[in-house]
């Protein structure tokens, strides 16, 4: 139907007869010439129909914009004075001769030629229209590069594509898995995996040595802003690899994808431990084009009378800390409430500032409401220590740790975005060296990661101290989100079995939910380990995207529903009754009789 795509028409056509189809993004009528810009996935082409051809002149004064079209014609240099620079197909124009409507189309739900802002909830029901958008089509286009670029990469590294189960049984990996009632085992269950994680390990297992898959993974999460239901990653596994060689070759993966695509070079992939990313940036993803650092101050508030200090810094769970922002003693009163408001989110009860004025003259050139509390020569040593110069400003957090590094990390990036203190483009770096466990409220343990994560150590020296012990894993992070994360998985069945006692696992359900698992270990796995990339987040980060959804095709809201299809929906109890399943819904969500 077509011979180009209406995009990719350029000079090296003049004179040449050519049949492009798409939309008519937009339609205008000069005196007589009727100019239509005909769109389709590549970009734009502009036609001109003049009343000589008396049919095609005719047919195109009744369309309108989104009518499906094709068009026959030749291809000329634009006249001089009405280049287009920006367009790539600006120097030509196609002088139509034959144009056939292939469908009509109602006027648009919102207009495509001129975007404004159209709430979320429009674009994601007209999906299929909002799609046609340059804007979110090119993103898409982008996707598809971003995995080919993969794929190849994988290719030459001797990694296979091998799909794993869908359909699968419940692991606790914690979030709540999507349920699958089974026809045929009623009253059983399969559940959609929230990973394909066992099973690339037991591809290990059975020899297949570099394993990859751009798996659809399911997790029925509670509901966060920029967190989908379905997402997509790309998921890696491989034998005989220490986490030193994976990280290398995934930096690898990475750094030519963006100097491909982008034209980005991103440069040394730093190294950082847990334990330093933490205490100075109070988060495991650190954004480093911030150069704000977090200082503890604990030991210079222990003997000081203000409890609000005091109390955190002797509390061994407790942190005492401060964040210096240079510059910004020129913040208002009102832009240091809003701060103050935004740490709240994070479970802080407030927020403590010092502007520097005049250091030189002592505490009387400190603009603060806690001066007076501190003390002379307290107020002066943690000036000292964060090298504070006048003009800056100090942010102080004292709570429980981890609080006070949410809190703390959060708006140091906060202020890096509102300030723009940024110093690059991009960042990328590793956060290696994860305790292996986080201490629950009830006083038990839970894995950081996962139960199937390498500890550092042996099984007896794991026992003897669970909770000191580091985890042989690794989270890539750029500009302050986590990419991906993996680890060195655990290749021997004693050192899985006391991971699970640890946990709490017993015995007889390490056999109903990992029996295959134990058992697979006992004949010969290999040392291996692994990764996952989250696309989504990839491809947002490499478009600017606001969010991923931006970069789904049909993604769902932030209340986990699909506005096109209006999924989730009830099924008739025709179907509820083959699978055995009766509904009971809460008293709340009962309908009013």
């Amino acid at each position: 139907m077509r011979s180009h795509y209406c995009g990719l028409v350029n000079e090296k056509l003049v004179g040449q007869e050519v049949t492009i189809c798409g939309w008519v993004h937009r339609r205008r009528d000069h005196g007589g010439v009727i100019f239509l810009d005909m769109r389709d996935r590549e970009g734009i082409a502009q036609v001109v129909v003049d009343p000589d051809t008396e049919q095609s002149f005719a047919t195109a004064e009744r369309v309108r914009s989104e009518f499906v079209l094709q068009i026959k014609g030749i291809v000329r240099d634009r006249p001089e004075g009405t280049i287009n620079d920006d367009m790539r197909t600006g120097k030509i124009e196609i002088l139509g001769k034959d144009v056939t409507v292939l469908n009509a189309a109602e006027t648009p739900p919102f207009p495509l030629d001129d975007y404004n802002d159209v709430g979320e909830d429009t674009r994601l029901k007209y999906r299929f229209m909002d799609l046609r958008r340059p804007e979110m089509l090119n993103k898409l286009i982008f996707r598809s590069k971003v995995t080919s670029h993969i794929r190849n990469f994988l290719d030459q590294n001797g990694f296979m594509d091998v799909e794993t189960p869908i359909l699968t049984r419940a692991t606790p990996e914690g979030a709540r898995d999507y349920l699958v009632p089974s026809r045929t085992h009623g009253g059983n269950f399969f559940a959609l995996p929230q990973s394909p994680q066992l099973f690339k390990q037991l591809l290990m297992v059975s020899g297949v040595d570099r394993y990859y898959q751009i798996a659809k993974c399911f997790r029925d999460e509670d509901l966060r802003a920029d967190r989908q239901p379905e997402f997509t990653q790309v998921d890696l596994e491989m034998s005989y690899m220490d986490e030193n060689a994976i990280m290398t070759m995934m930096e690898g993966a990475i750094a030519s994808m963006f100097k491909e695509l982008l034209d980005v070079d991103l440069g040394a992939f730093p190294r950082m431990p847990y334990a330093e990313a933490m205490n100075k940036y109070g988060s495991d993803k650190p954004d480093l084009r911030i150069p704000l650092e977090i200082i503890d101050v604990a030991d210079l508030m222990a003997s000081i009378d203000f409890k609000v200090f005091a109390g955190p810094a002797k509390d061994p769970k407790g942190r005492v800390a401060a964040l210096k922002v240079p510059g910004g003693a020129k913040l208002s009163r009102k832009q240091i409430d809003e701060y103050t408001k935004f740490v709240g989110i994070y479970g802080a009860r407030g927020l403590a500032w010092i502007k520097v004025n005049e250091l030189e003259k002592g505490t009387e050139g400190l603009q603060s409401p806690i001066v007076k509390f501190l003390g002379d020569d307290v107020a002066l040593a943690i000036m000292d220590r964060l090298g504070a110069q006048n003009g800056d400003i100090v942010f102080f957090g004292a709570d429980k740790a981890k609080i006070v590094n949410e809190a703390l990390g959060a708006l140091r990036c906060k202020l890096g975005e509102d300030l723009d203190l940024y110093t690059c483009a991009w960042a990328p770096m590793w956060v290696v060296d994860f305790p292996m466990f986080e201490e629950l409220d009830d006083g038990g343990l839970t894995a950081i990661h996962h139960p199937f994560t390498a500890p550092s150590c042996s099984p007896s020296e794991l026992k003897d101290n669970p909770a000191a012990a580091l985890s042989r894993a690794y989270d890539m992070v750029l500009n302050g989100t986590e990419l991906g994360g993996g680890s060195i998985r655990i290749h021997d069945g004693a050192m899985q079995s006391t991971v699970f006692d640890i946990l709490g696992i017993s015995e007889a359900e390490q056999a109903n939910k990992f029996g295959f698992l134990l058992d697979a270990l006992k004949f010969g796995c290999p040392p291996h380990g692994g990764l996952a990339f989250g696309l989504d987040r990839l491809v947002m980060l490499m478009t600017g995207a606001s969010s991923i959804r931006e970069v789904i095709a049909f993604p769902k809201t932030q209340s986990a529903t699909c506005v096109l299809t209006k999924a989730p929906g009830e099924v008739d109890s025709k179907q509820l009754r083959e699978l055995s399943i009766r509904v009971r819904l809460p008293e709340s969500e009962k309908p009013e009789s």
